[in-house]
């Protein structure tokens, strides 16, 4: 009997081309989300900054996002396996329409924080849902068993989506120039109006296969390496948040009298090189890792990673400490910091496909990004939270202990990564950050 991958070359051949063809517009339209979503935390940022609201008031608003990315991720995976991943791409376009017409149609009044709130918490369940569609159908492309690939397009894929997102920072801060809030934002809902119609004009057939027997309480990993990561990447991710988030834009605006074109300037250029770095990080960690006589990341890997990354928020607040040119010491510790961060993102993106399950990978991978999501909402609260009480150096701090705990974290995953785990029937699932 044959089994499922072994079908037919022709037909193998032909449906290779379909998935393709369905990832580049499942990717397109991801991508159209991730300039929007970028352009639209620039917007609301700097709005209400002008407005007089609190460094904490203005995190605030990002609350229910990144909540919304929690309980997205963890249902989500759930929903793309038993539905597919077209029917959960089309929903995360519809929803941001919705999230984006909410702020650019209401009047002045309605612009309060419980409205704006709920606006992020549709565009979060949005960015989420899109996420996972097209980063899940990377595993359609990639021949099963080819790891060197596997790693090499999930850092292409993540690289470019923050390349992306940073480019839509600096649309925020132009179209907030330009044209001013509401009318960017009935601009970005244009763009993906755009996308759904093309996506959905042009795509055939369905993306994966659904199974409509998978059970929601399978999200709950049992996988001890999954878990482990999990714990890790919760502090990664809160490490970056925790200062970049609010503390970080506030201090260049407020401190060192920024311009909010200037700022959006400097992060969108942050980002873009972030994402570049992580597009290129399987060259350098394959040669670091080879050197040391292995093949593709695993958990050694992750730890000397994370490790070498306290370092850097340790060494910006040593510099501000020291009075050092603020200037100086923030955008040259932005380098090192995005370049390490990068790597280190990139590595758990390839560690979470390698340690999941071969029957329950879209379960695995969806609880992981649950922490993920957990991580990031974490650090957005704290950044605030911790700005407000005691400025940027004391974020920085907090930022280097998380570091810390996840490189901790890191010396409980497995020596080596498990061969032959990520594929199973399942929808997959895949990488963020």
């Amino acid at each position: 009997m044959a089994s499922d991958t072994a079908t037919p070359t022709v037909g193998t051949a032909a449906q290779r081309r379909a998935d393709l063809r369905n990832y580049v517009l499942v990717t397109g339209a991801y991508w159209t989300d991730t300039l929007v979503d970028g352009a639209t935390r620039t917007l609301v940022l700097f709005y209400f900054d002008r407005l007089g609201y609190s460094p904490l008031q203005v995190a605030s608003l990002f609350v229910l996002y990144e909540v919304a990315g929690i309980v997205t991720n963890l249902v989500g995976g759930w929903l793309a396996t038993r539905l597919g991943l077209k029917i959960t791409l089309f929903i995360g376009l519809a929803i941001q329409i919705v999230a984006l017409g909410m702020l650019g149609f209401a009047p002045a009044s309605l612009l309060v924080v419980p409205y704006v709130m709920a606006s992020q918490a549709l565009s979060g369940i949005a960015k989420d849902l899109n996420k996972m569609s097209s980063k899940s159908a990377v595993k359609m492309v990639v021949p099963a068993g080819d790891e060197s690939s596997l790693y090499r397009w999930v850092a292409i894929l993540t690289g470019s989506k923050n390349a992306l997102k940073g480019v839509g920072f600096f649309l925020g801060g132009l179209l907030l120039t330009l044209v001013g809030f509401q009318a960017a934002l009935l601009t970005l809902a244009a763009l993906v109006l755009t996308a759904l119609v093309l996506t959905s004009s042009l795509m055939r057939g369905h993306l994966g296969r659904p199974d409509a027997s998978a059970k929601f309480t399978q999200m709950f990993s049992n996988n001890r390496a999954v878990n482990v990561l999990a714990a890790a990447r919760v502090f990664l991710f809160a490490a970056r948040d925790v200062w970049f988030v609010v503390g970080l834009p506030f201090f260049l605006y407020s401190v060192l009298g920024w311009t909010f074109w200037q700022v959006g300037t400097l992060l969108a250029v942050w980002v873009i090189g972030y994402g570049a770095v992580q597009a290129a990080a399987p060259r350098f960690v394959r040669r670091r890792v080879a050197g040391a006589g292995g093949g593709e990341p695993d958990g050694r890997t992750a730890i000397w990673l994370a490790f070498g990354l306290s370092a850097c928020p340790a060494a910006i607040a040593l510099a501000l400490t020291a009075h050092v040119d603020a200037t100086i010491a923030i955008v040259g510790g932005l380098i090192p910091f995005g370049v390490a961060f990068a790597i280190n993102s990139a590595v758990h993106s390839y560690l979470i496909l390698a340690y999941a399950d071969n029957d329950k990978v879209a379960m695995n991978v969806g609880f992981y990004y649950t922490a993920n999501a957990g991580g990031r909402l974490a650090g957005t609260v704290l950044s605030g939270l911790i700005y407000e009480w005691r400025g940027l150096t004391a974020c920085l701090w907090t930022s280097a202990g998380f570091v810390l705990a996840a490189g901790l974290l890191s010396l409980l995953l497995p020596a080596a990564r498990p061969r032959g785990s990520r594929r199973g029937p399942a929808v997959g699932y895949s990488m963020s950050g």
